[in-house]
């Protein structure tokens, strides 16, 4: 295997004050919590970290917070995407600088651009890091899906692209990535509730926001699955699939945000244009939330 994060990746939110200001104590908190709770790496500045608002200057000093509280415990990951080439070579290059394990780098969005658009952006950057890179990809916020040819051309000809993030329903695309892609080549789910599902096909793990509230369980269903004991995966995975779906009855990270602040780990606030759940809405979180322990 090229490159091994580990099968529960935590894509944490970035906590604020009420004022928007980065929540560092209770970013130190958070961070404890999802080390203690079954995370094997922390992504920094994904899109559930709420870049689209984030300075990369903002996304630097996070990182570096975060790297000096884990002191090592897990691997680190920093998000470097943009529909900018140019961006997102420089934020690659400052995420190694930085001393991340691996970066997570998404398709381009809005710009719409076709797979050869999309395998010069790649291996631009590819060509310009050495630290391990994750794919990702995610039609519902990028307006293109990279095909499974694409995926498979880059992870041949560049050693450091080691492993793609797949938030696609489609799971016939996950049989066409593992037929076409090398065996060391990493799947990872994008979505908590086809963990299990992508897992049957030859994905390896998760890179997870319900891990915020049940990263123990979430290992647990991908250990009792690897070592055979289906239904007892099938157990854990329909135990939560209710929260699965629930932390995502509204834009990501508001859901999981308002559960952070149930479990009293940290405050709701979110940057605009997101806006906080109404009392309705976490009336409806909140009776699934009862039935989960942090």
């Amino acid at each position: 295997m090229r490159y091994n994060a580990g099968e529960v990746i935590t894509a944490m939110v970035t906590p604020f004050n009420e004022d928007l200001t980065i929540d560092y104590k209770s970013l130190e908190k958070l961070v404890n919590h999802l080390i203690d709770t079954g995370s094997d790496a922390i992504l920094v500045a994904g899109t559930t970290g709420e870049t689209p608002t984030l300075s990369h200057e903002e996304e630097y000093e996070i990182f570096s917070f975060v790297k000096k509280i884990v002191k090592g415990r897990v691997k680190l990951i920093m998000g470097a995407g943009s529909n900018s080439t140019q961006t997102a070579t420089d934020s690659s290059k400052k995420a190694q600088e930085l001393g991340a394990d691996a970066i997570l780098t998404v398709v381009p969005y809005y710009n719409k651009p076709s797979q050869k658009g999309m395998y010069e952006h790649f291996s631009t950057i590819a060509k310009s890091v050495t630290i391990p890179i994750i794919l990702y990809n995610i039609p519902g916020r990028t307006g293109v899906n990279m095909q499974p040819a694409t995926i498979a051309q880059l992870s041949k000809e560049f050693n450091n692209i080691v492993a793609v993030k797949q938030s696609n329903s489609d799971l016939d695309l996950i049989s066409d990535i593992k037929s076409l892609c090398p065996d060391d080549f990493i799947i990872y789910s994008g979505d908590d509730s086809l963990t299990l599902p992508m897992m049957s096909l030859g994905a390896y793990g998760v890179i997870s926001v319900a891990s915020h509230i049940a990263g123990a369980e979430i290992k647990k269903m991908i250990k009792e699955f690897k070592a055979g004991n289906n239904k007892e995966a099938l157990k854990y995975h329909l135990n939560l699939y209710p929260l699965f779906k629930k932390l995502f009855m509204a834009p990501n990270p508001v859901p999981v945000k308002a559960a952070l602040k149930y479990y009293g780990i940290m405050e709701e606030y979110v940057r605009k244009p997101l806006v906080t759940l109404d009392n309705k809405e976490k009336d409806e979180l909140y009776s699934i939330l009862k039935n989960y322990k942090i």
